[in-house]
């Protein structure tokens, strides 16, 4: 029984453990200072994401790329990144093991000294590089689990569709990890499926819709000749707006410029680091106006600085409606 044809109150079962042959290995040589776990660590989802685990040095990471299923495992050594690499999209996880690591991540004409909490930061973190993942559809649906609600929410659906729907990852991981459904795979599950991963249906329509659109949205995506092109294109797409828009450029091509406006935290995040109060987007925007084209890494500077608001009030307790 697959993800189309599960029946009402029983998950999809669960892929069994992988036997696993000798991996594929490379060496990645970065040019100058990387921070490999800041790096690449950005893009796990929560704590327990079925697709990045970190195991004491080593990063593991599940993906469905274009050529099948493929786990990567990343670690730092004297010689560079080592890495290692199972299953029938071996080959195309250790030719984008670069941009994961952010050898594309482009500082420009960036000017870390406008300001000294971000001069400070940047001299502090000099690895720290904007990973991009090129897989854009999974950037997409991850971006849409995230919208309106907490991270607790976002990242505990996530977790949970992406172990019954997606498919179980070769090699030796730690523990059990799963790479995404296919793009047809997540247009295929069921509302109840949705329901009891506790993800909004606003949130699941967005995803199956976009689904829907299939190979030729993510064509259209790849193909877009710029970051400016991609955000139409994504805009363009029912219950996909500005913030998810960012989110999913940010991850999947390491958007350098990309600001999630909307986010219930961050312009009250920039604006205590920059001037010492809470402000709106507009405020934020034109705070980080000075650095247009790099605002993504001013954003990235700021988080790593450990300046933070000091958050008032009662944290949010969200609502579980699974058993209803």
């Amino acid at each position: 029984m697959d993800a189309g044809t599960a029946t009402i109150g029983h998950r999809p079962p669960r892929s069994a453990a992988p036997t696993h042959a000798r991996p594929r290995e490379s060496v990645y040589r970065p040019r100058g200072e990387l921070d490999l776990t800041r790096t690449v660590v950005f893009q796990r989802r929560g704590a327990h994401d079925p697709t990045l685990v970190v195991d004491g040095h080593v990063i593991w990471r599940a993906s469905r790329t274009p050529e099948g299923i493929a786990t990567l495992a990343l670690r730092e050594s004297g010689v560079g990144i080592r890495l290692a690499a199972w299953g029938p999209g071996a080959g195309w996880v250790l030719d984008q093991a670069p941009g994961l690591c952010g050898t594309h991540d482009d500082h420009g004409d960036f000017d870390a000294s406008r300001h000294p909490l971000i001069a400070s930061s940047h001299h502090r973190h000099p690895g720290l590089r904007l990973s991009r993942t090129d897989l854009v559809f999974d950037a997409l649906a991850s971006a849409i689990f995230e919208q309106k609600v907490t991270g607790l929410q976002a990242f505990g659906a996530w977790r949970r569709i992406v172990t019954w729907f997606g498919e179980r990852a070769p090699g030796p991981t730690p523990r059990p990890m799963f790479a995404p459904p296919t793009v047809d795979q997540w247009r295929r599950i069921p509302s109840w499926a949705w329901h009891r991963a506790g993800l909004e249906p606003p949130q699941s329509r967005a995803v199956v819709k976009a689904a829907a659109h299939g190979d030729s949205l993510v064509r259209a995506l790849s193909e877009a000749s710029d970051n400016t092109r991609r955000d139409h294109i994504l805009t363009s797409l029912p219950g996909i707006g500005p913030w998810t828009s960012a989110e999913t450029r940010i991850r999947a091509w390491g958007d350098a410029d990309a600001v999630s406006v909307g986010d219930y935290h961050l312009a009250h995040e920039v604006g205590h680091a920059l001037i010492g109060h809470r402000v709106d987007d507009d405020a934020m925007l034109e705070l980080l106006a000075p650095w247009a084209g790099q605002r993504q890494r001013v954003i990235r500077l700021l988080a790593a600085s450990g300046v933070h608001e000091q958050r008032r009030g009662a944290r949010l307790a969200p609502e579980d409606h699974r058993s209803r």
